[in-house]
């Protein structure tokens, strides 16, 4: 039985996944698929094509193909009959095989989507090219919540916060499905800012959209406020990623009750956190919705499942791919840093080298975060590049400063960098979360990372989370509650249709689904991708290289 023409998977594109989750609500279960991507050129002297592997392939493959342009044509036309509603683009003179053995189907990926203008947020996206931002109208709503919806106590409902957006909703009738996003530890206005393929996508699905608040973050605060939400453990207690599940489930279903739009599928998305919640959700609720997207969602991060030295082994090793140099000077730069500072007179002198605007005193390491300010691309070969480029006798730590000045200041426009800035991400609530059920342990090895070797020590941690929340941690509620310790094996058997795409220079990446798990289970990894690759606007994965 020969298979019909599947796209399926398109260099860590999941649109097309989507395509075929939306159409059948599952991926195909019958047969193993494999998609070559080829450059290819027409010959003037005989009508084929002459076709070379890409860099980019999906496959080590060197073959040459020759495709002649009439069963280019007749499959392109059999792949337009199966998928009129969601056709393939990618750019000029690409094609894409996707074989199944003894077929071949080939088929052109128009280059029309290159050119196309996405509607865009009012308030949301800034595109690459330009700080011009198209408009779409975002509505805020709130819904009543349950701040517990595992006892039948009489609590007080809080308000959550979502943003909707039905401008390219087919409706109920034609089935228009419902991409719901799964928030994140923060203000949910920042993370529909920085998740443009979603908004970019909704018109060829004719998708609803939907951004909801996760509690205790943002404007969805139990309550009343942030200080009464965050006083003590007791109101602290409610704010937990099961919690957040039951939330976006009886969200999803209140919403399509009163749109009438109970068939209508809903897929789930989601980056880091969020994607760790989207993946979970098709675990806990499958009935909810028919597939997600989990973007850099680390779900492995917890007990022993991968080593602890994990994530910053990869951050080393990212730099020491773009230069060894600079890998070495900032191994070396710790050692530095503590010598000057034990002088007498060092913090001073740290202070005017680092342009601190204020006096350096003992502080605690600042905390770790992504898209908080304009970065260039490819930020780690720009830090190399300033690290590397100061003249011979530059000491390093004068090196170090050329280098952190492209993550706090590549615009050039902060005058001195504040080290107690606030953080716009919600850490507080995250820092509890951490300290009751996301335990994510991580330590800095000797040999492999540029960064002070440290050791794991869950004493300590538990003494910290003690101090600050007179909470102890639960370790190993997260693997109880979501798939046992080994995950995958849970997802084989109980999981489908989840999507894990991961950018290999993410140190988050080490701790995702890197290899496909089952035929619905998939992964998707680029190879120069950063953290939250897949959520960004086309033309700005275009521009990036990806």
């Amino acid at each position: 039985m020969n298979p019909r023409p599947l796209a399926l998977t398109l260099i860590s594109d999941p649109i097309n996944i989507l395509s075929e989750i939306l159409i059948n609500h599952t991926l195909t279960e019958s047969h193993y698929y494999r998609t070559t991507l080829v450059r290819c050129t027409p010959n003037h002297l005989r009508p084929t094509l002459h076709c070379t592997t890409s860099p980019n392939n999906l496959e080590n493959s060197e073959e040459r193909t020759e495709l002649t342009e009439k069963n280019q044509k007749m499959a392109a036309t059999k792949v337009k009959t199966n998928h009129s509603r969601h056709p393939i683009m990618f750019s000029r003179n690409h094609y894409l095989i996707i074989s199944a053995v003894p077929r071949i189907t080939v088929f052109q990926i128009q280059p029309s989507l290159l050119q196309m203008g996405p509607t865009l947020p009012r308030q949301i996206l800034t595109t690459a090219e330009s700080t011009t931002k198209t408009t779409v109208p975002i509505r805020t709503k709130y819904f009543s919540q349950r701040l517990d919806h595992f006892s039948f106590s009489e609590l007080p409902n809080f308000p959550q916060r979502y943003l909707i957006n039905t401008e390219s909703w087919v409706g109920p009738e034609r089935l228009g499905p419902i991409f719901f996003y799964c928030g994140n530890e923060g203000e949910i206005d920042w993370f529909a800012e920085n998740t443009g393929f979603v908004w970019e996508i909704a018109p060829r699905f004719g998708a609803m959209v939907v951004f909801p608040e996760h509690r205790y973050y943002g404007e969805s605060m139990p309550y009343g406020s942030m200080d009464v939400a965050y006083k003590n453990a007791t109101t602290l207690s409610y704010l937990t990623a099961g919690q957040a599940l039951a939330d976006f489930a009886v969200l999803i279903r209140e919403l399509k009750r009163n749109l009438s739009a109970e068939a209508c599928p809903v897929v789930l998305f989601g980056g880091s956190y969020g994607g760790m919640l989207a993946s979970w959700m098709r675990l806990k609720y499958p009935h909810v919705a028919i597939g997600a997207l989990a973007s850099s969602a680390p779900i492995l991060q917890f007990e022993d499942i991968v080593p602890a030295e994990t994530f910053y082994d990869i951050v080393s090793n990212s730099f020491k791919r773009e230069s060894t140099s600079c890998f070495n000077t900032i191994k070396e730069s710790w050692d530095a840093l503590v010598s000057e500072g034990q002088k007498n007179d060092g913090l001073l002198k740290l202070t005017e080298t680092f342009h601190l605007c204020r006096y350096l005193a003992m502080v605690n390491y600042p905390y770790s975060a992504n898209f908080m300010m304009p970065l260039p691309g490819h930020p780690i070969r720009e830090v190399c590049r300033k690290i590397d480029s100061l003249p011979d006798g530059s000491s390093i730590l004068q090196r170090i400063f050329e280098g952190v000045s492209v993550y706090y200041n590549y615009t050039g426009g902060v005058d001195c960098f504040e080290v107690d800035a606030e953080d716009p991400h919600g850490l507080d609530g995250w820092n509890w979360q951490a300290c009751t059920e996301m335990v994510m342990p991580m330590s800095s090895s000797r040999d492999v990372s540029m960064f002070p070797t440290f050791d794991y020590n869950y004493s300590s941690f538990q003494e910290e989370c003690w101090k600050d929340f007179r909470v102890k941690p639960r370790p190993r509620w997260i693997t109880t509650e979501f798939g046992g310790h080994d995950i995958k094996a849970t997802l084989k058997n109980f999981g489908s249709n989840i999507i894990f795409a991961n950018g290999l220079l993410d140190p988050w990446s080490g701790s995702s689904v890197l290899q496909n798990i089952s035929e619905t289970i998939v992964a998707l990894n680029t190879e120069e991708g950063a953290h939250h690759v897949d959520f960004v606007l086309q033309r700005q994965r275009i521009l990036i290289g990806w």
